[in-house]
């Protein structure tokens, strides 16, 4: 296996060699991936992908299928990502590929996202819709949610299990079992219930756990279908530190696996529910940050085997340590193992390669190389991100990452302040394509995990709760002026830029600390935080959202940036999609129009179509460009010509 990977990475690196990584055009970063949403079939003969079409004629997705044993590939399903947007596709069956799409709407006047499931028949190419028109008609509306899938039924070719609303009166949801064949009756196997959000089954696909919400408080409870008993497992308030969320079941029945705390920290237990006191037994925890991830199960056996790239199985150790020693310097997450476990496939990536696909063959002690996430960006172009940690105002600790342009010196540069979305939310160490293209140009750039952001344990977590505009934005300007401390930062010579939450934080940077940047971008960034709360009215969020945000709107009001547009006095850019449903495109519009009025420097871009996710390659090339003439207008570097 070393030696073929061997020789993938030379072949790689003389590719590489003739590139020259002083002149990458703004399309090696902005363009949406050249590969995503990578899966191997059930038995490990094929591997379905998304793969992005870029022609004269066609702009898209293409749902792509390889056979690994012919070394062929069939075109299945184009999109061209216009009406709606093909968000990932994954294997039902042998026979049968699902596609996820989404798109924008309103109901009753309230913008909303739709999202869909569609069924392939893999060897006829032939499409549908996954929910028959007959079932369809039994409901009291049409949910806009209607690709939850919440068991792919392993032990049954021909059936899915999904969670959706539509049955009753309110939002909660119901189980119904879908035929993919059409052969069999697709039917509700089990009726909503008053509040329920979400239901889990256990490796037999049998129902067992329901998810009910009302307002800020979450009730977990098992269900026994047998008996047709119901039982309370746990009850807890949002954010709440005594929170035990269900992940999966072992091939035991009676073992739940469960998220909680442990020292403060997020952590992995499973629960035994035959006993009573459901005494929860540490699986595994980390003493510096969440545990994050998926739980892994063994196609084989059933057993949950670890969780993200972190195996507890001795065997599943065995082979990942086999696969790190041969790519010592990427991180390696394996997935999508066949049910014999003989094929694996691979993602190998790190902070300055984007990543590319292989699929192991165990028997064989093959690794081929499929296809790389982003071909034109390589280790040899890209820049490096290394961990960074100061001290707020008010002595706590926070993490982040600076990239450097390569090549630089690390001194007097000019730089982007770069905080997160979310804001329950972190940047890691991993590729980012902003900062990479930021850094390309001849910036650097700072993340950092401000007090709010997820990943550092509760306490940390809750620091930001209702601190929008407070302790949240002055961990970003003590990063900031550390950065110029380090000497790292040209003080003269530094840009806020930001999306979403990170979009606010940048706004609110020019408000707090008018002198500290010198040009402000905001893509898709809220601009009045008491219309957020307020917008949220509709939905089954809302206490939620008041909770984490806050309900008194005179201080939401005065933490808006929208409210103190006098006070910002450096050039500012504002990009947002027309179709954005996360945070609507009201918030840049009257923040454009208010600067305007007031005289302030302002450039406004809509983007007719684009969504919050940028999900249209076009509209991620658009954006990128107006980033990068803002600030080679308003920021001096002697950055990178583009070819």
């Amino acid at each position: 296996m070393r030696s073929y990977l061997f020789n993938i990475l030379c072949l790689l690196t003389l590719l590489v060699s003739k590139t020259n990584a002083q002149s990458l055009p703004v399309e090696a970063f902005a363009s949406l991936p050249d590969v995503s949403s990578v899966a191997l079939s059930p038995d490990g003969r094929k591997v379905i992908s998304l793969v992005k079409i870029e022609t004269r004629e066609h702009s898209g997705k293409l749902i792509n299928l390889y056979n690994v044993e012919t070394k062929k590939s069939k075109p299945l399903v184009f999109s061209d990502n216009q009406k709606y947007v093909v968000t990932q596709v994954y294997w039902a069956s042998n026979d049968y590929v699902l596609i996820e799409a989404k798109f924008p709407a309103s109901r009753y006047g309230v913008p909303v996202t739709e999202t869909r499931l569609l069924k392939v028949e893999v060897n006829s190419g032939k499409v549908s819709s996954l929910l028959p028109r007959h079932f369809m008609k039994q409901l009291n509306y049409i949910p806009n949610i209607m690709s939850n899938v919440i068991d792919l039924m392993p032990h049954d070719d021909n059936h899915i299990l999904m969670s959706m609303a539509g049955f009753g009166s309110d939002a909660s949801e119901s189980v119904i079992r879908v035929s993919l064949s059409g052969r069999g009756r697709t039917r509700v196997i089990q009726k909503h219930r008053s509040d329920v959000m979400d239901w889990l089954t256990d490796y037999q696909s049998n129902v067992r756990i329901g998810f009910k919400q009302k307002g800020s408080r979450y009730t977990i409870f098992e269900y026994h279908g047998k008996e047709r008993k119901y039982r309370e497992l746990w009850q807890f308030e949002a954010f709440s530190e005594d929170a035990v969320w269900p992940l999966k079941f072992d091939k035991d029945p009676n073992i739940l696996y469960v998220e909680a705390h442990h020292n403060g920290k997020d952590a992995i237990f499973k629960v035994d529910l035959s006993q009573p006191e459901l005494k929860k037994e540490l699986v595994y925890f980390d003493d510096e940050y969440d545990v994050v991830g998926n739980l892994r199960r063994s196609p084989k056996t059933g057993e949950i085997i670890g969780i993200g790239s972190h195996f507890w199985h001795p065997d599943y150790q065995k082979l990942q340590k086999g696969i790190d020693q041969a790519l010592p310097d990427t991180y390696n997450y394996m997935f999508g193992l066949s049910d014999d476990e003989s094929r694996y496939l691979l993602l190998s990536t790190d902070d300055t390669d984007p990543g590319m696909y292989l699929i192991g063959d165990r028997k064989a002690r093959t690794v081929n190389y499929i296809a790389a996430r982003y071909p034109k960006l390589t280790p040899e172009v890209l820049a490096d991100k290394v961990s960074i940690s100061y001290k707020a105002r008010d002595g706590l600790t926070i993490e982040g990452f600076l990239t450097t342009p390569k090549g630089k010196s690390d001194k007097n540069l000019p730089t982007i302040i770069f905080p997160h979305g979310g804001p329950i939310s972190y940047d890691g160490d991993g590729f980012d394509y902003w900062t990479q293209f930021l850094a390309n140009r001849g910036y650097a750039v700072l993340q950092m995990n401000f007090r709010g952001s997820s990943g550092y344990g509760h306490d940390f977590m809750k620091q930001g709760l209702q601190s929008w505009g407070q302790s949240m934005q002055d961990d970003v300007e003590d990063g900031t002026r550390w950065l110029i401390d380090q000497g790292i930062a040209d003080k003269n010579n530094i840009c806020i830029v930001g999306a979403s939450y990170g979009g606010y934080a940048a706004l609110m940077g020019a408000v707090k600390t008018p002198d500290l940047y010198q040009c402000i971008i905001s893509f898709a960034g809220v601009t009045d935080v008491e219309y957020l709360v307020k917008s949220q009215r509709r939905f089954t969020n809302y206490d939620i959202v008041k909770k984490q945000i806050g309900d008194d709107y005179d201080q939401l009001w005065q933490v808006s940036p929208l409210k103190h547009v006098d006070k910002i006095t450096k050039p500012v850019l504002l990009i947002h999609g027309s179709k954005d449903r996360v945070v609507r495109v009201r918030h840049s519009d009257k923040m454009a129009s208010k600067l305007k009025r007031a005289e302030k420097p302002v450039r406004y871009i809509e983007i007719d179509g684009a969504d919050h996710y940028l999900s249209n390659n076009e509209h991620r090339l658009q954006t990128f460009n107006e980033i990068e003439s803002f600030l080679a207008k308003h920021l001096k570097s002697d950055s990178i010509k583009k070819s």
